[in-house]
């Protein structure tokens, strides 16, 4: 009876840690939400990116990769926060549009003001009976980009 306290209080621990909220991830608006909710800040410090909880497994080896392949002093890959789809700043204002879901995939528009209106699109993936970023890009303006682009190309040499 004591081990079976302790194995859920030891679950309830380690759910909390990992921000393991079951309602966050079921829809792919409940994620995003929950990502323009989230505070960053919260994040290790040696995290390959503080939207971990929220991306892919996939995705977040790419991150790991990016930070592996670079010295401690040097800036990864992705040099700006993706969600805000830029360096400084605060979404406010978020809309998430409505998914377009095929089997394990889900795509979704996502505007929200930052200075000026944002438009992003997320690119989402049905992981462990919940959704999970695998690719947000920017397809606009001088400089367009993708999540998974920035992480898989390689330096012009």
């Amino acid at each position: 009876m004591r081990f079976g306290t302790f194995m859920l209080t030891l679950f309830a621990l380690v759910a909390s840690a990992f921000g393991a909220d079951a309602a966050t991830d079921k829809t792919p608006q409940a994620l995003i939400e929950a990502i323009y909710a989230y505070d960053p800040n919260e994040s290790e410090a040696d995290a390959p990116s503080p939207y971990g909880v929220f991306f892919s497994k996939g995705l977040n080896t790419l991150f790991q990769k990016d930070r592996d392949g670079k010295a401690d002093d040097e800036i990864g890959s992705v040099d700006f926060d993706p969600v805000i789809g830029g360096q400084d700043g605060a979404a406010e204002n978020v809309r998430p549009g409505a998914p377009i879901i095929i089997d394990d995939t889900a795509e979704l528009k996502v505007t929200f003001t930052n200075g000026g209106p944002m438009t992003l699109y997320y690119t989402l993936v049905r992981e462990n009976g919940g959704w999970k970023v695998d690719d947000i890009a920017s397809p606009q303006g001088e400089f367009p980009w993708s999540l998974r682009d920035l992480l898989t190309s390689q330096p012009e040499q």
